[in-house]
């Protein structure tokens, strides 16, 4: 009996660590990316530095994204394989967030310090802001919305 337990435990080790690797992002090359997605790509990197792209599954669907430097700054576009804009992650320094924004970061963020800060697009609208913060040594993410208010949700 302990045999069997031993192997069910494994299996569903392995089960889990293969559906960890599934969700993972894939390194891709530009050449790999479907036709749509690469207009996509052409009109969004206009005046940037491409540094890269991958690919992941997100609920059964491929998601692609393009990473780049635009003025300066890291800027990521995630599209579906129709090349629809999902979501844009675009850096963002503390001093050009509107205050209730930064003051909603810094309250969340606690004795911790804020290393990043992202604006969340979806739909040419933005939902959210999105910090990284080293606390101690430990890094973590922190959201607000666009109005610096705790979310219901993370986005």
């Amino acid at each position: 009996m302990k045999i069997l337990w031993k192997m069910l435990n494994a299996s569903g080790a392995v089960a889990l660590l293969v559906g960890a690797l599934a969700a993972q992002e894939v390194k891709i090359k530009r050449s790999e990316l479907p036709a749509q997605v690469e207009t996509t790509v052409a009109a969004q990197s206009t005046g940037s530095t491409i540094k890269g792209f991958s690919k992941e599954k997100e609920n059964g669907e491929t998601i692609y994204e393009l990473q780049m430097v635009t003025a300066g700054h890291s800027k990521d576009v995630s599209m579906n394989a129709k090349g629809e804009v999902l979501e844009v992650e675009e850096e963002v320094s503390m001093d050009h967030l509107p205050a209730p924004v930064r003051i909603g970061l810094q309250s969340k963020a606690g004795e911790g310090k804020i290393t990043k800060v992202e604006s969340l697009t979806k739909k040419g609208k933005i939902v959210a802001y999105e910090a990284q913060v080293n606390t101690a040594g430990k890094r973590t993410e922190i959201q607000v919305g666009p109005n610096g208010a705790s979310l219901d949700h993370e986005e």
